[in-house]
């Protein structure tokens, strides 16, 4: 170690500590490590907080942390909140024009959900004003591909989703996997999406309001679409009404993701659907480019 930095001043101080590293045997975290010290004695530098706004800015990561369980991700709700996940998101999602464009996954996705037939109606609280989606799974080449898989989850009409309401939502609401057919179709009846507003109760939210900031997200329908051979896209579907579709909080919206939603009268074919008349009807077709 260089003698000028043995020893920690002001003006040295991000290359002291990164000199402390030499023996770091990891490239890759040597890599994230020397930049995430550099910029953060970089804002340091830059703000000067005092000693009483940094013990704030501590316990303000504490009660992060105190937030999170299995249930909910309050680190999740902080880096969609300051556009993180949104940028991780498109480094790690590069894809050529035409491909499905991803979004963030946000924190209310699990493993597991129930499988379900095409054409079942995943709205379990029979609440909120039916919406039948439809469309196709693609290929790069515009071919469909059929046994693609698509896990859908949604907040229901009053803005929850099932995992913040357990005991009140029936288990498994607004959610299901679902796989095409040979002609690469989907089809299944929800809800009409309504906006909601991130749970704000906690350390976020509060950051949120001395940002100036509201906590609304427009309502949209969660997907993971994926197919052998094909990489998987995490992605959205925003109702094109919706009055914070130009501020989402979690800055998820991209243009190519607002669907069409179209309000259809026609009670023989609500009928034949089993849900009320009128309803609300969307095709979007999912493309996939294939594995690297």
């Amino acid at each position: 170690m260089s003698q000028n930095l043995a020893y920690f001043t002001e003006e040295n101080s991000a290359e002291t500590v990164i000199a402390r590293m030499a023996d770091c045997r990891e490239p890759r975290l040597r890599e994230i490590m020397e930049s995430v010290i550099r910029h953060l004695h970089a804002v340091i530098k830059e703000v000067e907080p005092t000693e009483q706004e940094w013990m704030d800015a501590i316990r303000f990561l504490t009660e992060t942390g105190h937030m999170c369980d299995e249930y909910r991700q309050e680190y999740i709700l902080l880096s969609d909140t300051l556009g993180v996940s949104m940028l991780v998101d498109a480094i790690n999602n590069r894809k050529p024009s035409g491909a499905t464009e991803s979004t963030v996954l946000g924190p209310f996705h699990f493993d597991g959900a129930a499988r379900r037939e095409l054409g079942a109606n995943i709205c379990l609280d029979g609440k909120g004003e039916p919406l039948v989606l439809s469309g196709r799974v693609l290929d790069d080449d515009g071919r469909p591909i059929g046994g693609a898989t698509l896990d859908v989850w949604q907040a229901n009409a009053e803005g929850f989703y099932d995992v913040q309401q357990r005991g009140i939502q029936p288990e498994g609401n607004l959610r299901g996997i679902f796989t095409t057919g040979a002609d690469g179709r989907y089809w299944f009846t929800s809800v009409r999406p309504a906006h909601y507003p991130i749970p704000h109760d906690g350390p976020v939210g509060k950051l949120l309001e001395r940002m100036g900031r509201h906590p609304y997200r427009p309502g949209h329908v969660h997907f993971i679409v994926g197919a052998e051979g094909h990489a998987p896209v995490t992605t959205h579907l925003f109702e094109p009404s919706d009055p914070y579709l130009a501020s989402d909080t979690v800055f998820g919206v991209k243009e190519s993701l607002i669907a069409d939603f179209r309000r259809i009268d026609d009670p023989e074919r609500a009928a034949e659907l089993g849900i009320a008349n009128p309803f609300w009807s969307t095709e979007y077709d999912f493309t996939l480019v294939k594995a690297a």
